[in-house]
């Protein structure tokens, strides 16, 4: 199987306390771990959410293939037995001018030539690129992890939607038509404390929609506001994505999806990729002024494209940071087992179809215990724990997203012979 080694790496810290007498009152624990590691070498874990910055898809001594400070690469992949995850061509917002444009487009080519670099020079023995379902399940069973595309924020299209048919052809397979702030395209969550450009959509913003549709590209509903998410579901032929958000009935957060746009997205056949972010899943008591104080003046050392753009030294400075004001000022953390909850109420809202796992990692996202990609299997553990069968959690880590993919291609290739 293709993560043969590790499951016998695993199984060997496992079997010693199991013939243990000792040990006799955790065999159920013990069991529960063997089953969910079992469980964690069959199904194909897939992350719908990973940031990447392109420096380190570049070939050297600090690439992906090397144990970088970064919460996702190669190593920590293999170790935590992630198979699979999209990587973001994320661009932030920025003006709408043509300008802004241009610099978003050039941002997000050198993303797309990175992930190209690191899957056909830096390491193809290593990882391969995919652009269907099949080639997701090809590339896993070879023992290769897999690497997919998403774009995050269609910022960088400028006005030109001809670019959605070119980012298709790059390997996009998802794409978010706005992230944090209003885009050219759609109202961004972000609204509901600075107010609407377009009450939705934009008219450019529909006429993505149908692009998308036509070339079997994903529409990924998170970040874009509410009545963005609402007509874009309903003007799409096809199904849509949440790429990664929270339930907002447990974490009243402007990126988290509420009922109503939850009931749209299981109508439409869709999926939502529950996001292990701290802030999203749990919402935290107000921070002492102390705290409020320390995080303010930590953040001014943010370099100006975010957490996405920094490099070993900022992230490592950054995260020393961090743990200083959580010792100094601490505060509850949110857990698996908070994560969890969230894809528990998905799945008691939607059904077991319509929910899959995301991570947010190098973009902000983690959880205690599910912290980098080496701690994947803890989400496995606990959805085990929970009674989750396996063909429930073969759905939930990649077979309900890549259903929806394959359905996003179905309805472009019935578009295309139409057109014809």
């Amino acid at each position: 199987m293709h993560r043969r080694h590790a499951l016998a790496l695993a199984l060997g810290l496992v079997l010693p306390f199991a013939v243990a007498p000792a040990a006799a009152a955790q065999a159920p624990d013990t069991a529960l771990v063997a089953k969910a590691r079992a469980i964690h070498e069959r199904v194909i874990t897939l992350d719908t959410h990973v940031d990447i910055d392109p420096r380190n898809f570049v070939a050297g001594p600090r690439d992906y293939t090397t144990a970088i400070d970064t919460q996702v690469n190669l190593p920590r992949m293999e170790k935590g037995g992630l198979d699979a995850a999209f990587f973001i061509v994320y661009v932030g917002q920025g003006p709408l001018t043509p300008a802004g444009y241009d610099k978003a487009y050039a941002d997000a080519i050198a993303k797309f030539d990175a992930i190209h670099r690191l899957t056909e020079v830096i390491a193809p023995k290593r990882i391969g690129l995919a652009t269907t379902s099949a080639e997701v399940r090809a590339i896993a069973a070879s023992g290769r992890r897999v690497a997919l595309i998403g774009v995050e924020n269609a910022y960088s299209l400028g006005t030109d939607l001809s670019r959605i048919a070119e980012f298709q052809k790059r390997g996009a397979r998802y794409m978010s038509l706005a992230h944090n702030g209003h885009s050219q395209f759609a109202d961004s969550n972000t609204g509901e404390r600075e107010g609407w450009k377009y009450n939705g959509l934009s008219d450019l913003g529909k006429q993505a929609i149908a692009e998308l549709n036509r070339v079997g590209i994903m529409i990924d509903l998170s970040h874009p506001s509410k009545q963005s998410n609402l007509q874009a579901i309903a003007l799409s032929k096809a199904p849509v994505i949440a790429s990664h958000s929270g339930a907002r009935a447990l974490a009243n957060h402007s990126r988290n999806l509420d009922d109503e746009q939850l009931e749209a997205i299981k109508k439409n056949g869709g999926v939502v990729q529950a996001v292990a972010f701290d802030g999203y899943v749990k919402i935290k008591p107000a921070d002492s002024p102390e705290r409020a104080a320390a995080l303010a003046a930590l953040r001014k050392t943010l370099p100006a494209g975010g957490m996405a753009t920094m490099t070993d030294e900022q992230r490592a400075a950054f995260r020393a940071g961090m743990a200083e004001i959580n010792k100094k000022h601490p505060q509850p953390r949110a857990t698996v087992a908070d994560f969890v909850n969230h894809v528990d109420y998905l799945v008691k809202k939607l059904g077991i179809d319509h929910v899959g796992i995301s991570s947010d990692f190098d973009g902000g996202g983690g959880v205690d215990g599910w912290s980098n990609a080496e701690e994947t299997f803890n989400v496995t553990l606990e959805l085990v724990r929970r009674g989750y069968s396996e063909a429930d959690i073969a759905k939930l880590w990649s077979g309900n997203l890549l259903r929806v993919m394959d359905e996003v291609q179905q309805v472009a290739a019935k578009l295309q012979a139409a057109a014809k």
